[in-house]
């Protein structure tokens, strides 16, 4: 079964394995005793029969107040060991009087943990709260109004929970490690879903922290114009030397360590509440004439109704999506707790907690900005004192300044004046550091799914901290800082977090219907259709912002997606896409066995018995030639019960990996049987699912035939006879060196199928070609060569129902058989012969085969050669029972200790037809010399000569 590991606390597959404790009572087996029960026996001189206690920590690899262990295989618990919860401690650690764990080592060494006030509600606040909220907001409310605003918030909003929602819902579904989102995702979908995201997630808040950065740039540029009066070369380079220095400086917070970050964190919140109080102070606060002359008056009625509605669009950002897109990135701090997720103390219930406290918070702050400054501030003003309305004024007065004794008609109508409600809440503001892109990258880095990208996934010092993670963070985000236009790079995170979001609430609805007993959250205030709903709206809002960005963000995505699906790495997280590809085969398995057999739906599905696959690659290769992609291939394997015990016990796990590797679209079924006959008649009967079972049984040519014991043959001939017995199709592949390799392992080959004539005799020079395991493991075989111009003959010979020919079409379908030419070789004589041509022809038309190179043998009835026939009857002669030269001795007699012999009567019944197949061996061998390939329709009752044997039942082509 197996070892008792899983990546996730809960459950794991199997059984309650039976634990040795006493072997002293135990008695040896009995001789005597029937198999059954000398089986039973041996394994009671193995294993108790009583069953131990569950342990915990064999379930969980660390529970409360406990250290970290590995947990012990099915093989381990079986064998004699002492009680593991023994009372000498754990892991042979001292113990104090409480029972808790001593070590002053570990305390020393022990990481930083935060809880989810500081680590995720706290650090969600901080990057929610940027530089949309501080430079944005105000001016989307005078492009947008109070009532448009507030919707947008709201809509944003919207997103932002449902994907908190599927946060909660996939962080509490077992443990999560570093890595955060990625992680998560990466767990849930799988890697090749999991890998793009954690790529394009990481960009994301790399440019998230450009963003941040820009804006406060923009601030200090502007103060030093409005209090010095210059800039530093010109306002767009100020931008960018600020935005430099400050992400340098907030580099150097993050290297310095999780425990400083937080430290820092702690101080930039503390300057956010201060600022954001200070606003809302400043509201009530009578306003100067040099305030009005900016627009600012206070909590006034008529400012509130007349900035309630939209206005004219201005500029080029003027519009509703624009709008949306330039303020969605002020909600995505969302997932800064999930990030760090390895750094909390208790992430399942950090994470949904501080996360929702967060978003409602927040939310709470970004509906009173647009609800105070629209009732406090005037669209337009021109910060001119000398723009008041006297008595003496003349001329008109338009916009709102009007009423309150300004005029700002000039700003109005050339909407060039500065002030007003668009840029009345510029403040400074701190940023906190950027530690959740090189954390996520360096999970990524470290899962070694991408390559060249290990190298950033080192860690440093207690924390594990991504140092090269966080210098190439610093690089992609001055690079982003150099662009210096705060709109474009919002617009381009909008959708950078857009998918994020997107594929996380996926993954959650994904999980949540594929009825997966491993999806088991403990989180329960998480819907799949509000997941559903995240996904889709998410997509949506990518095309609405800026399609174009949204093509190249998927095209990525999709890029990076091929990639894997075609590299295929070998791991395994227990995703939902296994769980649904489950789902939808069990469904598809179902629903077909409710099809009734058609001729235009069949499909040669076949069981191989191989043995072990890698022994017989020739029988892999040539099988899956035209199987793969195409129809059902079962690898069988028959184990005598004297060699299942020097068989590996990763055997089965070998074999499968053997044919992954060599791209073999096949299952493998071992199966152990007292002979080969009963492990090939239990196959025939057991093997497959539903209509997904096996019509075609194929083997390999038992050419040593005259050295095997006769059981061995009759077991041989025996599996023929149950194959049509069980209305199987049948296909015997020979080939002249054998199918067999040399083998490596140490168990026994089982040859009662196939010759080891290549191996045993040539094994020694075989191995001299042999440099590794590796390479022997995948040696090449002919099926797997380009077979260039030759010829693929057919001898049609008897009445198959067309096997024979739909073989040879389907690995013509294949690029190595595609420039074979077919022949197809019928029986005929000389009066009939054209009328026998043109009539094959034309069924072969009426099968759409396009084989037009059909010969008619006029001489198959000839008698062959006496050296051929006098050699066939020297092959038969050890096996006939001769039983009329015997005086007195009956046939039945002779056949209680030889029932395999042949009596005389048979074998002059069978004379006409075997010297008719003598004579056609003889055709074959002269005019399929150069053939690629020969396939040739064989009876039953005869012995076997020929190069590929197919004989089936059940029609399979016909008019």
């Amino acid at each position: 079964m197996g070892q008792f590991k899983s990546k996730h606390d809960g459950l794991v597959p199997g059984f309650a394995p039976r634990v040795r404790t006493s072997t002293s009572e135990e008695e040896p087996p009995s001789a005597s005793e029937d198999h059954d029960s000398r089986i039973e026996l041996r394994r009671s001189s193995l294993y108790s029969t009583l069953d131990q206690v569950p342990q915990l920590e064999h379930y969980a690899s660390t529970l409360p107040r406990q250290q970290a262990r590995s947990r012990p295989s099915l093989g381990t618990l079986r064998m004699e060991m002492p009680n593991i919860a023994s009372d000498s401690g754990v892991s042979g650690l001292p113990v104090t009087d409480s029972g808790n764990v001593e070590s002053e080592v570990l305390k020393e060494k022990a990481p930083v943990r935060f809880g989810w006030v500081v680590g995720v509600q706290m650090r969600c606040m901080l990057n929610i709260w940027g530089v949309i909220l501080f430079l944005r907001l105000s001016w989307i409310t005078s492009q947008a109004g109070i009532l448009l605003t507030c919707l947008i918030v709201l809509m944003s909003v919207t997103v932002t929970i449902s994907t908190a929602l599927s946060i909660s819902a996939t962080a509490t579904n077992g443990r999560i490690k570093s890595g955060g989102t990625y992680f998560m995702i990466s767990r849930s979908l799988g890697p090749e879903v999991g890998a793009p995201i954690g790529l394009i997630f990481s960009f994301a808040n790399a440019l998230a922290c450009a963003l941040n950065t820009v804006g406060f740039a923009e601030v200090v540029r502007d103060l030093m114009q409005d209090d010095f009066g210059s800039v530093i070369i010109d306002p767009v380079n100020t931008v960018r030397i600020v935005g430099v220095i400050t992400v340098t400086v907030l580099l150097l917070i993050s290297l310095a360590g999780m425990e400083w970050e937080s430290k820092a964190q702690i101080l930039f919140f503390v300057a956010l509440l201060v600022s954001f109080a200070g606003y809302l102070v400043g509201t009530f606060i009578p306003q100067t004439t040099a305030k009005q002359a900016q627009g600012i008056f206070g909590y006034l009625f008529d400012t509130k109704m007349q900035n309630l509605t939209g206005f004219n669009w201005r500029g080029a950002d003027g519009d509703f999506f624009r709008m949306f897109s330039i303020f969605f990135p002020a909600t995505t701090g969302i997932l800064s707790g999930v990030n760090i997720c390895g750094d909390l103390k208790d992430p399942a219930t950090s994470i949904p907690k501080g996360t929702l406290h967060a978003i409602f918070w927040t939310t709470i702050s970004y509906l009173v900005i647009p609800l105070t400054v629209g009732a406090c501030v005037i669209r337009d003003a021109s910060g001119n004192v000398n723009d008041t309305l006297t008595a003496n004024s003349t001329g008109t007065c338009v916009g709102m300044g009007c009423n309150l004794g300004w005029n700002f008609t000039e700003c109005t109508l050339s909407q060039s004046c500065q002030y007003g409600l668009a840029n009345n809440l510029k403040v400074l503001f701190s940023q906190v550091a950027k530690v959740s892109a090189p954390k996520i990258f360096q999970c990524l880095c470290r899962d070694n799914i991408y390559p060249y990208i290990g190298f950033f996934g080192k860690g440093y010092g207690k924390n594990d901290e991504p140092l090269r993670a966080y210098i190439l963070c610093y690089v992609i985000a001055v690079a982003f800082i150099l662009i210096a236009e705060l709109n474009t790079i919002a617009a381009l995170i909008s959708n950078f977090f857009l998918c994020a979001y997107g594929l996380i609430n996926f993954s959650c609805f994904h999980a949540s219907i594929t009825n997966s007993p491993g999806w088991r959250p403990s989180f329960h205030y998480y819907s799949k259709w509000s997941a559903l709903y995240g996904a889709v709206i998410s997509a949506l809002l990518m095309f609405l912002f800026t399609w174009w960005a949204a093509l190249v963000t998927f095209g990525i995505i999709f890029f990076l997606l091929g990639y894997l699906h075609y590299t295929k790495p070998k791991i395994n997280w227990g995703s939902s896409v296994q769980a649904g590809t489950y789902n939808m085969a069990l469904s598809s398995s179902v629903s077909l066995s409710g099809v009734e057999d058609h001729v235009k739906n069949f499909r040669p599905q076949c069981l191989v018995l191989t043995g072990p696959p890698n022994q017989r690659p020739a029988l892999v290769d040539f099988v899956g030639s035209f199987t793969e992609h195409i129809s059902l291939m079962i690898c069988g394997d028959i184990i005598m019960e004297q060699e299942r015990q020097t068989r590996p016990h990763d055997a089965t796990d070998s074999m499968v990996k053997w044919m992954k590797k060599r791209k073999v679209c096949s299952f493998y079924t071992p199966f152990t049987a007292e002979s080969l006959r009963v492990g090939a008649r239990h196959l025939l009967q057991a093997s497959g699912l539903g209509k997904l079972k096996p019509n075609t049984l194929v083997l390999g040519f038992k050419s040593n035939w005259r050295e095997t014991a006769p059981e061995s043959t009759v077991d041989y001939i025996n599996t023929i006879y149950d194959t049509f017995d069980h209305n199987y199709s049948l296909c015997i592949l020979r080939m002249m060196d054998g199918l067999d390799i040399y083998s490596h392992y140490e168990f026994e080959v089982n040859h009662g199928f196939e010759s080891d004539e290549y191996a045993e005799n040539d094994h020694k020079e075989h191995i001299e070609d042999i440099s590794d395991k590796d390479d022997s493991d995948q040696t090449r075989t002919v099926f797997q060569s380009d077979q260039g111009k030759k010829t693929i003959d057919i001898y049609w010979i008897a009445d198959d129902g067309g096997l024979t020919l739909l073989v040879p079409y389907l690995l013509t379908r294949r690029k190595r058989w595609n420039s074979c030419k077919v022949r197809v070789f019928i029986v005929g004589d000389e009066q009939n012969m054209d009328e026998r041509l043109k009539e094959m022809i034309a069924l072969l038309k009426r099968f759409r085969l396009d084989f037009n190179d059909v010969i008619v043998m006029t001489d198959s009835e000839k008698r062959p050669h006496s050296k051929n026939l006098s050699r066939f009857v020297d092959n038969v002669a050890p096996f006939r029972l001769n039983d009329e030269q015997q005086d007195g001795i009956s046939v039945e007699e002779l056949r209680q200790s030889v029932p395999w012999k042949i009596s005389d009567k048979q074998f002059e019944a069978f004379r006409l037809k075997s010297e008719r197949k003598v004579r056609l061996n003889e055709i074959i061998r002269r005019n399929s010399q150069q053939a690629a390939l020969v396939l040739h329709v064989q009876s039953v009752r005869e012995s076997l000569h020929c190069c590929i044997i197919l004989t089936v039942f059940p029609c399979i082509l016909r008019k």
